[in-house]
């Protein structure tokens, strides 16, 4: 199997509100083509966590602008499809695991529950804007944390 065939992405919350923001074009960009790709090659793993945190940044950040003019409708329109994602609902195991990865890598409470939630669904790789500052773009328990500037879907593919 190639890594395409087997890789498992879970995506943080910040990647996915990044594809909706037009203020930094690359960022969106790279962001879009990372949902893109999980979406083809039906890898995309998140949480329920992952979906709460999209709906509230969503509606606060780009609710109230002029320029993206985001409705609460239009986000959980979107909230609904990544359901399709099959999140797994957040159990004593997610939180204990996080408990854990807290006290073993210093991540805060809610990064930790994350990792856990990445860990609990077998992911390989966690796309995240900001784990990387924590892991220096390495592993944490054996999933690598990916920056979507620092690395291409593609690039996963031919890995």
């Amino acid at each position: 199997m190639t890594a395409r065939e087997n890789a498992k992405v879970f995506v943080d919350s910040n990647v996915l509100l990044a594809s909706y923001d037009g203020r930094d074009e690359v960022l969106q960009t790279a962001a879009r083509d990372w949902v893109k790709w999980c979406w083809q090659k039906r890898a995309g793993r998140i949480s329920t966590q992952v979906l709460n945190e999209l709906y509230e940044g969503a509606v606060r950040s780009f609710g109230l602008t002029a320029l993206t003019a985001i409705t609460p409708a239009h986000v959980r329109l979107h909230v609904r499809r990544l359901r399709e994602w099959q999140p797994p609902h957040l159990d004593r195991y997610a939180v204990d695991g996080a408990w854990d990865l807290q006290d073993r890598h210093g991540l805060t409470y809610w990064n930790a529950l994350i990792v856990s939630s990445a860990l609990q669904q077998s992911c390989t790789h966690l796309l995240s804007l900001e784990l990387p500052s924590y892991a220096q773009g390495g592993e944490i328990d054996g999933i690598q944390i990916i920056s979507p500037l620092s690395l291409r879907p593609q690039d996963l593919d031919n890995a």
